[in-house]
C-alpha cells in the first residue's frame, strides 16, 4: 500500500481557524510603522504575502507595553492602533490569507534610550552585546506583563486577527525567565525548569482565557539558545510538555538563538559585518568591524537546519501542534516537515526574497527559493525590512518568471 500523498497546499486546521494551507510567514521585523501604527506601506507589505499565496502572515512586533519595545516604530496594541490594525486585517482577509498578531514584551532586549526606562529581566542581568543593565523585575510587576498580554490580545480580537503568536524567544523577558543564565530568582518564578516555566504558562492561560476559541493562540519558544549555561533542548522539552499539558496553546512554533548575544544562531548563512557598521555611529563602527563577527557568531547554513532539533519535540506533545522553522526553501522541505510530523512550516527570509514564492511552488513542484541567505536583510531592520536584492520590493503576481 502506498504512502498517502502529502499536500501542503491543503486547508489545514490551526485551533479554531482553517488555513488555506500549511505555510506561515514568520514574524520578520518591518520598520514600516514609524509612529508605532498601521500604515499603508506595512498592510502592503503583508498584502503581498497574502497574494502570493501564505496560509497566515505574521505581523512583528506588537508590544503589549511602551516599555516592552525592541525597537522604534514598533506597533502598541492598544485602542489608538484598533482603527489601523483593522484596515490591515480586512486587507489580507480581501486577499485569501489568515493574519497573526505576534505579540511581545522585549524585557532584557528593550533599550532605555526609547523606552525612557531602565529594562527589566527576572534577575539583574547586564547584556553582552550592548552593557546595557536590566533590573529585577517585582512580582507586582509580573502580574501587571502577565495582565498587559491579555490586554493586547483582546486588542487583536477585536482588530480582527485570527491568532496571537506569543513570543516566548530569543531572551525577550517571557524567554529570559527560562534561561537559568539570566533567571536567578528565588521564588516560585526562579529555580528549577518548573518554576522557570511558570511565567510563560501564565500568560499563555491568561491570553487563553481572554480570546476563548474565538482566535488561535500559537507560542514562539527557543528550544535552545546557543549561549552556554542558558536555554537547552532538554529543559526546553519540559516547557513544552507543560504548555502542552496545560493546552492552553494550539501551536507552538520551534525556534532557536537570541536577541542578546550570537544573533547568527538563528539566522545562519553570511555574517554582515560591514553592512552592521555601516549603520552605525561612526564612533562605533571600527569596533564593530573589528569584533562584530565574534559578537555576533558564525554558523553554516543548511536547509531545514532547526530540524535535528525540532523533531525531538513532536513526541512531546498530545495537544499541541508544531510549527517547523527555519531553512524551509521550497516544496521537498514542506513536505519534510509534514513526513517528520510537523503541522505547519514557517518562512520568513525566503518570502521576503519572493512573496510570490507559495504560489509559485505549488504550481511547479521544481520551484526553489532565490534567497542566498546573505542576511543582509538583518541590517534593514534598522529602516524597512526587505530583501537587498530587490529594495523597491518589484516582486508583483508573477515573481518567479519576472525574476527569472
Amino acid at each position: 500500500m502506498s504512502a498517502p500523498q502529502l499536500d501542503p497546499f491543503a486547508p489545514a486546521r490551526l485551533g479554531p481557524v482553517t488555513l488555506r494551507n500549511r505555510v506561515i510567514k514568520a514574524a520578520t521585523s518591518e520598520g514600516r510603522s514609524p509612529d508605532g501604527l498601521v500604515t499603508d506601506d506595512l498592510i502592503a507589505f503583508h498584502r503581498a504575502f497574502a497574494e502570493g499565496g501564505v496560509g497566515m502572515t505574521t505581523v512583528a512586533y506588537c508590544c503589549v507595553s511602551p516599555e516592552g519595545a525592541s525597537a522604534p516604530g514598533q506597533i502598541l496594541m492598544n485602542a489608538a492602533a484598533l482603527p489601523g490594525l483593522r484596515r490591515l486585517t480586512d486587507s489580507v482577509h480581501a486577499a485569501g490569507a489568515a493574519i497573526s498578531a505576534q505579540l511581545g514584551h522585549a524585557g532584557v532586549v528593550a533599550p532605555k534610550k526609547l523606552t525612557g526606562v531602565t529594562a527589566v529581566a527576572p534577575s539583574r542581568f547586564v547584556n553582552p552585546t550592548s552593557f546595557a543593565y536590566s533590573r529585577e523585575i517585582t512580582r507586582a510587576e509580573i502580574a501587571t506583563v502577565i495582565d498587559q498580554f491579555g490586554d493586547a490580545a483582546q486588542v487583536a480580537v477585536e482588530a480582527g486577527f485570527d491568532a496571537v503568536e506569543l513570543h516566548f524567544g530569543h531572551l525577550y523577558l517571557p524567554s529570559s525567565f527560562l534561561s537559568p543564565l539570566i533567571n536567578r530568582r528565588k521564588d516560585s518564578y526562579g529555580g528549577d525548569i518548573d518554576n522557570r516555566s511558570r511565567l510563560v504558562r501564565e500568560i499563555a492561560h491568561r491570553v487563553r482565557d481572554v480570546v476563548g476559541d474565538r482566535i488561535a493562540v500559537i507560542a514562539k519558544l527557543d528550544m535552545d539558545d546557543g549561549l552556554p549555561g542558558s536555554i537547552w533542548i532538554a529543559e526546553a522539552l519540559r516547557t513544552v510538555q507543560l504548555l502542552d499539558a496545560d493546552a492552553t496553546l494550539d501551536a507552538i512554533e520551534l525556534t532557536q538563538g537570541s536577541s542578546v548575544f550570537k544573533p547568527m544562531y538563528l539566522f545562519r548563512g553570511d555574517v554582515p559585518v560591514k553592512e552592521f557598521a555601516g549603520v552605525m555611529p561612526p564612533a562605533m563602527r571600527p569596533a564593530v568591524r573589528l569584533v562584530g563577527k565574534w559578537a555576533m557568531g558564525s554558523y553554516p547554513y543548511e536547509d531545514l537546519y532547526m530540524l535535528p532539533a525540532a523533531r525531538q519535540f513532536v513526541p512531546a506533545v498530545a495537544n499541541t501542534k508544531l510549527i517547523l522553522l527555519g531553512g524551509i526553501t521550497n516544496r521537498d522541505h514542506l513536505e519534510t516537515g509534514m513526513r517528520e510530523g510537523f503541522d505547519f512550516m514557517a518562512m520568513g527570509r525566503a518570502l521576503l526574497r519572493e512573496p510570490n514564492l507559495v504560489n509559485a511552488m505549488s504550481a511547479d513542484a521544481s520551484v526553489r527559493s532565490r534567497c542566498t541567505h546573505n542576511n543582509k536583510c538583518m541590517v534593514t531592520v534598522f529602516g524597512r525590512t526587505h530583501c537587498v536584492l530587490d529594495p523597491e520590493q518589484r516582486y508583483g503576481p508573477l515573481a518567479s518568471q519576472q525574476l527569472g
